[in-house]
């Protein structure tokens, strides 16, 4: 008798003869049964007996050799990098960590050579993008980042918490008035101090999203996504405000040619993911002639990268959902490896450079005024505005957002680096009143990064929200 089959024996005439049957189906003691197609019902003839997966040996892959281990371990590697960048903790304190490192270097023996490898120009002179290396980080590897928070605020608006016109409105009012708070604080301090440099006014107004968003991921983990949302939309709209006054106060004027010609690469670009139509050799180059554009347009070259994700469908379309997808194969890269870049170039600020050192720096009404209106003027300006708009109009927060966890991202709105270390840069002339204000932002910032660190923490072990919240109290 073998496996698989029935064995049985008749006698006829003293002769025995043996009678062979269907082969029988294993019972699942037997192990598992690799299906034939001829041992269907209704097959005659030639029946495969099954075949048992227990009873087969166990295959054993073994390194051939010591260049394959490698080249495995190789590609393992280059597969955990994305996931090890998309935690927003980890690239969050890879952020802060860069910035300290360029801040030291900029103050140590070692400032030329930052400062050579920082000014170090290369580019196409002939197309406008003969850039130094700080300029490369700050308007191009920043563009991928603004790329990512276009796709997300795209999202947002249209499948997520910023559908209700409400919810939308409240953050861009926020902004706005959270640009007025700090401006308002530098002037009165301008005034009181008898100063006369109030050309220096916008300084303070722009809050540097990558170093915000990151510290609420690292400190506001226990808050609602609602309130990173909230971050989100103010800190771009804060942006694109602080760009339009650097275009009308700080700027000689505009290229419409390239402007023209940026937007109108930007609806090509549009039009392609509209139909679903993302090969790689088409949108990259597309982009890129929209940034170069845009760059010599006199508009900030990162205006172009928020644009650029605007445009991608959010909805799902032939089962894609585009804003996703280029959000998960970029967010890593740009938060990894944009945004680190970008900050040790953006966050190396000689304080002793100035004309009398540390001493001058801090008693400057320049470094003054800019390190105290960016933490005080954006808690007035945010919490203020947003106070006085849920009481006073229809406007509301919700989805468990709360007037104290606003007060905490108005602090978190006063770091500024980005925007504020270049709006330094064009409102004075003098390179001592741009290293004072420079340093301004990195007391401020610090301040702000700080204060706003330790409210989020209070807020995160919060646990009744909203209703709940106004019921107990």
């Amino acid at each position: 008798m073998t496996l698989g089959s029935s064995e049985e024996t008749t006698s006829t005439g003293g002769a025995t003869r043996e009678k062979r049957n269907t082969p029988r189906i294993p019972y699942r003691s037997d192990g598992i049964v690799h299906r034939s197609r001829h041992n269907f019902p209704g097959a005659r003839l030639q029946q495969r007996p099954p075949i048992l997966v227990s009873a087969l040996p166990r295959k054993r892959v073994y390194a051939s050799s010591s260049n394959a281990s490698v080249g495995h371990r190789i590609r393992n590697a280059f597969q955990a990098i994305p996931r090890l960048l998309a935690d927003e903790t980890r690239t969050g304190l890879l952020l802060i960590v860069v910035a300290l490192i360029a801040l030291f270097l900029a103050n140590s023996p070692w400032e030329p050579i930052y400062s050579a490898i920082s000014h170090y120009e290369f580019g196409p002179e002939s197309l406008g993008l003969h850039l130094s290396v700080h300029e490369w980080a700050a308007d191009g590897l920043l563009t991928i980042f603004f790329f990512v928070v276009g796709l997300e605020l795209k999202s947002d608006f249209v499948t997520g918490p910023l559908r209700d016109i409400r919810e939308a409105a409240l953050p861009m009012l926020a902004a706005a008035f959270g640009m007025v708070g700090p401006a308002t604080i530098y002037v009165l301090i301008q005034t009181i101090t008898g100063s006369d440099h109030f050309h220096g006014w916008a300084v303070p107004t722009a809050t540097d999203i990558a170093f915000a968003v990151a510290l609420l991921g690292i400190f506001g983990r226990g808050l609602p996504p609602a309130a990173r949302t909230f971050l989100l939309t103010l800190a771009v709209v804060d942006d694109l405000l602080a760009i339009i006054v650097i275009a009308v106060f700080y700027s000689s004027g505009l290229n419409w040619l390239a402007l023209g010609g940026a937007l109108l690469t930007i609806v090509v670009f549009g039009f392609l993911v509209q139909r679903q139509i993302t090969k790689w050799w088409l949108l990259i180059p597309l982009a890129v002639v929209a940034w170069a554009l845009m760059l010599n347009s006199g508009v900030h070259a990162t205006i172009a990268g928020v644009c650029l994700g605007m445009v991608v469908p959010a909805k799902r379309i032939r089962n894609r959902q585009l804003t996703h997808e280029f959000d998960e194969k970029l967010s890593p890269w740009s938060a990894g490896l944009a945004l680190p870049v970008f900050a040790f170039f953006a966050a190396g600020v000689p304080v002793m450079g100035g004309e009398g050192g540390l001493s001058a720096a801090l008693t400057d009404p320049i470094t003054i005024s800019v390190a105290v209106a960016l933490p005080l003027g954006k808690l007035i300006g945010i919490w203020g505005s947003v106070a006085i708009l849920t009481r006073y109009t229809r406007l509301c927060l919700g989805n468990g957002v709360d007037l104290p966890d606003i007060a905490a991202i108005g602090l978190l709105a006063g770091i500024g680096f980005t925007v504020a270390m270049l709006v330094a840069g064009l409102a004075f002339p003098g390179e001592t009143e741009v290293f004072h204000a420079r340093f301004g932002v990195i007391l401020g910032t610090f301040a702000a990064a700080l204060l706003g660190a330790i409210a989020l923490h209070q807020r995160t072990s919060v646990r009744a929200r909203g209703a709940h919240a106004s019921n107990q109290r």
